[in-house]
């Protein structure tokens, strides 16, 4: 590894950690909050706690080993892909700690509960219920996917 290298990985590994800590955070807060009776909604979105047994749209429902072996084995090629890639910008860096901290996240949640939690509800257009990690999921691919379509080779 270069010199920089230890760095980068370690800025990784803490990034991580931080996405990973928020999102299980504020899964446990909004959902300890929402279940003793405190609502909030606006014409946004509103907070709506459902036990997803499945992945995203409830696809895969009730399939939690599987889906847990997949994050795990996804998120282990993630950590290898940075220890291995020396050339990662900080910025690709974050995106892919985000993207791995999602999935984790999710993965805690389908150990420790057996589903995920989710409570995010978009008012304005029908579609599935979701949480923190799921946002970092999304971002983190999007943002990846942007970078190698618009900043390969720089």
């Amino acid at each position: 590894m270069k010199s920089s290298a230890p760095f980068k990985y370690l800025f990784f590994i803490l990034n991580f950690i931080f996405w990973l800590f928020l999102a299980l955070f504020s899964s446990k807060l909004i959902v300890d909050n929402v279940t003793s009776g405190h609502h909030y909604s606006n014409a946004v979105f509103s907070l709506t706690y459902l036990k997803n047994s499945g992945a995203a749209f409830s696809l895969l429902e009730n399939a939690r080993e599987f889906l847990i072996i997949i994050s795990v084995a996804a998120t282990t090629l993630l950590f290898a892909y940075v220890y291995h890639n020396k050339a990662l910008h900080y910025i690709s860096l974050s995106f892919l700690a985000l993207l791995s901290a999602g999935i984790m996240a999710n993965c805690h949640e389908r150990i420790v509960f057996g589903y995920v939690r989710d409570y995010i509800n978009l008012k304005f257009i029908t579609f599935p219920v979701f949480n923190m990690a799921d946002i970092f999921i999304t971002i983190g691919v999007i943002a990846l996917i942007a970078i190698l379509l618009f900043y390969k080779g720089r």
